[in-house]
């Protein structure tokens, strides 16, 4: 095969407005197991966007946006039903930013000769492809972005808020974009560990060009702003899909107030949709409640989901798209505490 031939069907993401999942997670309340904890999160959820004290920290980790759930968080932006997003790079880069310059992510299957996808420059997410020819572009493109900013340590946020910049001075070339739809509404995104994913190649590029005089990611500096974040709000809840270095960095956050000496209560909502299992100790399966034993998370309303974010999250979501909850909030635009 030719790689045209395999990149022909594109991924095309959900649209929580087109239909309504509130019958669902109504009768899922009445079931068990998965479909009631589903439900409990989504009365958590809504709870979150009707407590007008609550700033709510959307937090994303694995595959998401190229599997068609990139319009879920557009929406959320849109909408006012998160106020900063915490996230692992490739969803933010390599997945949103990807699309925004342009490029696709394509329907694909795991039946497949991986040694000949690599010949053709075709890269694999399970059942997706990706063109690594085009993804090369999105390298530089963060690199030329980079090599445009004043020598000096940058929090991730500040960099995400230059690629916002980049895509309103050169175009969005794709319908809808969570980078460019945070940078218009004041939303902070935060990547912790920035330089893992087409980020960081472009960040190689352009420090090996620079020699000692370059553009860097100061991920102390991130932990200090999104502390800053918390201090500010007076309640928080977190919204998780996934775990990983998005999951705990956020959860962290109450204990650096308590570190600084101000005292800041615990998230007071906590809902994660996660495959992770709690057993082998490792972070992104730990419940909730383990979390409580650090100070993070407050147990009153904190729900665990054990299922695949592209099909939890799409009907999660919708459910409170429609109960209407949002109207009443207003903007944070957190990005303004640090202009």
């Amino acid at each position: 095969m030719q790689k045209h031939e395999y990149l022909q069907k594109v991924v095309e993401h959900i649209d929580i407005k087109s239909f309504d999942a509130r019958p669902i997670i109504d009768a899922y309340g009445k079931m068990a197991f998965q479909a009631r904890n589903l439900a409990s999160a989504a009365d958590i959820y809504n709870r979150m966007l009707a407590d007008k004290d609550c700033k709510i920290f959307l937090t994303l980790a694995g595959s998401l946006f190229s599997a068609g759930l990139k319009e879920v968080v557009v929406d959320m932006l849109e909408n006012n039903m998160v106020d900063v997003i915490i996230s692992t790079g490739a969803i933010i880069v390599d997945q949103d930013f990807f699309e925004a310059l342009g490029f696709k992510h394509y329907i694909g299957t795991p039946h497949v000769d991986d040694n000949e996808l690599r010949e053709l420059a075709i890269d694999r997410i399970y059942d997706t492809y990706i063109d690594e020819d085009e993804l090369r572009i999105c390298d530089m493109t963060i690199a030329k972005i980079a090599d445009s900013l004043p020598p000096r340590p940058y929090s991730s946020r500040e960099f995400i808020l230059h690629m916002g910049k980049y895509l309103d001075k050169e175009g969005l070339k794709t319908a809808k974009s969570v980078v460019y739809t945070a940078y218009k509404k004041g939303v902070p995104i935060f990547v912790p560990a920035f330089s893992d994913c087409s980020a960081g190649f472009g960040f190689v590029h352009h420090q090996w060009h620079k020699k000692d005089n370059y553009v860097s990611i100061d991920s102390a500096r991130d932990f200090l702003e999104l502390t800053k974040i918390k201090i500010a709000a007076r309640e928080t809840g977190i919204f998780m899909v996934g775990g990983g270095v998005p999951k705990n960095f956020t959860q962290d956050v109450v204990v650096a107030t308590d570190v600084l000496g101000i005292e800041k209560p615990m998230h007071k909502y906590a809902i994660q949709l996660t495959v992770a299992d709690e057993r082998d100790g490792g972070l992104s399966g730990s419940t909730l409640k383990e979390a409580s034993s650090w100070g993070k998370v407050d147990t009153k309303f904190e729900q665990m989901v054990f299922g695949e974010a592209t099909v939890t999250m799409p009907l999660l979501v919708s459910d409170a798209y429609h109960r209407g909850n949002w109207r009443n909030r207003q903007e944070a635009r957190f990005n303004e505490l640090f202009q």
